[in-house]
Parts: C-alpha cells; sequence; structure tokens
C-alpha cells in the first residue's frame, strides 16, 4: 500500500482500533498495572492528589512532538478533575533530554515525553516501539501493539527497569533527509557527516555515512556551523519550523527509516504502582486520545508544510528505486546483526515479523493499491 488512496483507511482503522481499545481493551494491555482484588480494593480507595514533574525530549513550541505533551498535560487534569497534574518541563529544564530513561527510572523525575528510539544505546529492543525501517504503516503498527502483543513486550522490557512506558503520539512519514547538494547515486552519501535517529542511522552507517545522535534544538546550530553536513529530524511541518531549509534547500522522501513515529509516555514504576485504578486509567485514556490526535492532525498539516517550503527555494526529492534497494539491503544486514546480538530485540523482532506476515493477507485484499 502506499500513496494517498491509503490515508482516509489508514486513519479510518487507527480510529476503530483506538475505539476498541477504550471499549473492549485486553487485560493484558496493560502488563504492570493493578489486578484482582487489588483493583477493587484500590476502586474503593480515595485517590490522593499527585502532582508530578514531567521531563520533555521536545520543545513545547514544536509542533506535535512538544504541543502534544503540553496537551497530555492539559488533558490529564482536565479528566482528573484537577486531582492529577503531569507538569510539562521544557528540554533541559530538569535533565537533558537524552538522560530521561535514568531520570524516570531512578524517580528523580515522576515522567517523561520522550521517544524509545533514544535509548538505543542502553536497550536496543525499544527502538521498534518508535520506528521500524521499512516497517508497518500507522494502522498495522497500533494493530501489532494493542492486539499482536507489541505493547506487552514493550512494558516487560521496561519494567526491568522499572519504568512504566506506552505509546502516547503517532506521527506521520518523516522526510528522511535534508542535503546541501543533490544525492543521485549511493556514491554521493560516502563521507558526509549526519545527524540520524534510530535503527535507521546504522543502515546509513552501512551506506558510509558517518551518523551522530542530536537532540531536536541541537540540529540546525550544527548544520550551520557545518559540525554535520546533513540531517533528519522528523515530517515536513516539524522540519519546517526548525529551520532546516536556511541551510540545506535539497529534502528527500519517503521516510524510509520511519514509515510511522511513535512517542512515549514514560513513567516511574513505582510512581505508576502508587496510583490507583482509575487514575491509571486516565493516563492511558489519554494517550489512547493523543494517538487519533497525533496521526490525524500529521495527516492534515503536511502538505501546506511542503507547499512552504517550496516558497522558500527547497527542492522536493523522491529517492531513486535504487537507491532505496540500497538502503533496503542495507537494512537487512543491520536487523540480521542486531537481532543476533541481543535477545531482546531478536524477540521483538520476531514478534513484529510474525505479525506482519499475517497482517499482509489482509492488508494485500483489503486496501486499494
Amino acid at each position: 500500500m502506499k500513496g494517498s488512496t491509503v490515508i482516509v483507511g489508514v486513519i479510518g482503522l487507527i480510529v476503530g482500533l483506538v475505539i476498541g481499545i477504550f471499549v473492549l481493551a485486553p487485560e493484558s494491555e496493560t502488563t504492570v498495572s493493578l489486578e484482582g482484588d487489588d483493583v477493587a480494593a484500590t476502586n474503593e480507595a480515595i485517590a490522593e492528589p499527585i502532582r508530578w514533574k514531567m521531563a520533555s525530549s521536545f520543545a513545547g513550541n514544536l509542533v506535535q512532538l512538544g504541543d502534544q505533551g503540553l496537551l497530555i498535560e492539559e488533558r490529564v487534569r482536565v479528566l482528573s478533575g484537577g486531582t492529577m497534574e503531569l507538569k510539562f518541563f521544557e528540554p533541559g529544564a530538569l535533565v537533558p533530554p537524552l538522560e530521561i530513561f535514568d531520570a524516570v527510572s531512578t524517580g528523580s523525575v515522576h515522567a517523561g515525553w520522550t521517544a524509545a528510539g533514544y535509548w538505543a544505546g542502553k536497550v536496543p529492543a525499544l527502538q521498534f516501539f518508535t520506528a521500524v525501517p521499512f516497517g508497518p504503516n500507522a494502522g498495522e503498527a497500533m494493530a501489532w501493539m494493542y492486539y499482536g502483543g507489541g505493547l506487552d513486550l514493550m512494558q516487560e522490557i521496561y519494567a526491568r527497569h522499572n519504568i512504566f512506558s506506552q505509546p502516547c503520539n503517532l506521527i506521520s512519514p518523516e522526510g528522511s533527509g535534508w542535503f546541501r547538494e543533490e544525492i543521485n547515486s549511493v556514491e554521493d552519501l560516502k563521507g558526509l557527516k549526519m545527524r540520524f535517529f534510530g535503527l535507521g542511522a546504522k543502515v546509513m552507517e552501512k551506506l558510509g555515512v558517518s551518523t551522530q545522535l542530536l537532540a531536536g534544538g541541537d540540529i540546525f546550530p550544527a548544520l550551520e556551523l557545518g559540525t554535520i553536513d546533513a540531517t533528519e529530524f522528523s515530517m515536513p511541518a516539524i522540519d519546517l519550523d526548525l529551520g532546516f531549509y536556511q541551510v540545506a534547500k535539497h529534502y528527500y522522501f519517503p521516510g524510509w527509516h520511519q514509515p510511522l513515529s511513535m512517542g512515549e509516555l514514560m513513567i516511574n514504576l513505582d510512581s505508576w504502582k502508587s496510583l490507583t485504578y482509575q487514575q491509571q486509567e486516565i493516563i492511558n485514556a489519554v494517550c489512547r486520545e493523543s494517538l487519533i490526535r497525533g496521526l490525524a492532525q500529521g495527516e492534515a498539516i503536511q502538505f501546506p508544510a511542503l507547499q512552504e517550503l517550496q516558497s522558500k527555494g527547497v527542492t522536493l526529492h523522491r529517492w531513486s528505486p535504487e537507491i532505496l534497494a540500497a538502503l533496503a539491503s542495507a537494512w537487512d544486514e543491520v536487523v540480521t546483526a542486531e537481532a543476533a546480538n541481543d535477545e531482546d530485540f531478536a524477540r521483538v523482532w520476531a514478534s513484529l515479523q510474525e505479525f506482519r506476515k499475517g497482517w499482509k493477507i489482509w492488508g494485500d485484499l483489503g486496501y486499494l493499491d
């Protein structure tokens, strides 16, 4: 499936899935939640007000990535009648944006608004819960997460680090790179220094690119100063806000490395267990609501952003079939090697592959090409 012919179908599937999650959520959805008699006892308890700090990896004025975190703060407050607060803090206000994992794990902050792919150096398997190169679209990914075992795996892995986490944002495919010069072959990529995220970075390294991970606010200065030659970060509407077009005028698609991106709300596990069942469900419900908003808004704001970028002199490119084939081949090498080196990575990859194999039966029949 590809192109605009499936956008309506994908959004419809997401809405159906999330409504199903609200109404018919499986008990396994919150692996670390309270169960049985504990739930009954907690239902009768008087919930204590909570006032938690939520560190963010994304600036609050950044469309979708950041402002969605501010919406989480608002929705938790509203749905709890003001008895619950997840106070959003800008990147660096509490901890550096790429150190939120440790801060939440130790309890130095209660919660984090971030993305699981940032923790590749700590837990490689968590990268699957942000984006998968050449991976599923939004509908297929949410089906795997909520009804194919993905969420159970995510929460099992995080629990070992004293963290409870779940998807809490879902955004459209990304652009796959900003370059100063046009890229016409794999040879043109060799030797470039490029900011790149997640598993896609390892793919680019296979093709001779030197990659580094930078937080969003650090990318433009590095690009402007020449510390890096090229960058990817997010989708057009977000990249527009960050001003990459001022330095690099060639913008490439499709976002093979992130056909979708999931953000997460992570909470210290001890803090999560201290909540009543109702408080947990408020947070769960807010995150599911956020998934719908994130996808719908993301699909609506990309084409105006692309039009504006073109008006600023940006040339939009689509990767040639030859370059995409080289990227796909490199991805096969990367994922095979990573799975051989890490048991959890192999388990999550096997789960996703098995689900995709079955889902393809439906995907091939149920959607227009």
